[in-house]
């Protein structure tokens, strides 16, 4: 594989300021302008998830290439592209200028090393939950934008976009 082949990657992630990204499989928060930012980011490109964050979305989202990462080598699912190691995924990403992780936590943890920039949506208050985004040196990271931002409904949150490009 070429350079040119390669996508730019990025992992982009809505974590609370504990690093929660998930309980029970699920967000846990409702916040509906992370979901089109999440949706505006990521169109037209590869994404690149676990197989417990496919279930936890259902199934292939449109406008984009859903790449599931699973250790199953008999798992097929209709309108995906199937990789058994994260270095599988990249390569099926060739050819498309930027390539997403999406999640969860253990692919986050494997590609964080592999990534030049973190979309990351801070959730500005600690949130319960079993899945975590994990710990980074934010020294290695220069933060490049930040909006913030806040609702009432469907709960009150405050959040920032954040946009971070490894130094």
């Amino acid at each position: 594989m070429t350079a040119n082949q390669t996508p730019r990657l990025a992992i982009i992630v809505a974590m609370a300021k504990n690093r929660t990204i998930g309980v029970n499989n699920t967000l846990p928060w409702r916040c509906p302008e992370d979901l089109k930012h999440f949706k505006t980011l990521t169109m037209g490109h590869h994404m690149v998830m676990g197989r417990k964050t496919y279930d936890s979305i259902g199934k292939p989202l449109p406008g984009r290439t859903t790449v599931v990462v699973t250790r199953n080598k008999e798992l097929q699912i209709e309108g995906c592209l199937i990789a058994h190691t994260l270095e599988q995924a990249i390569a099926a990403c060739a050819g498309d200028e930027a390539a997403f992780i999406v999640g969860g936590a253990e692919l986050y943890a494997q590609a964080r090393p592999l990534v030049d920039t973190l979309y990351i949506t801070e959730i500005q208050q600690d949130i319960e939950g079993d899945a975590h985004f994990p710990a980074f040196d934010k020294t290695e990271w220069q933060e490049v934008s930040r909006e913030m931002r806040a609702q009432e409904t469907p709960q009150p949150l405050e959040y920032h976009f954040v946009c971070y490009r490894r130094k």
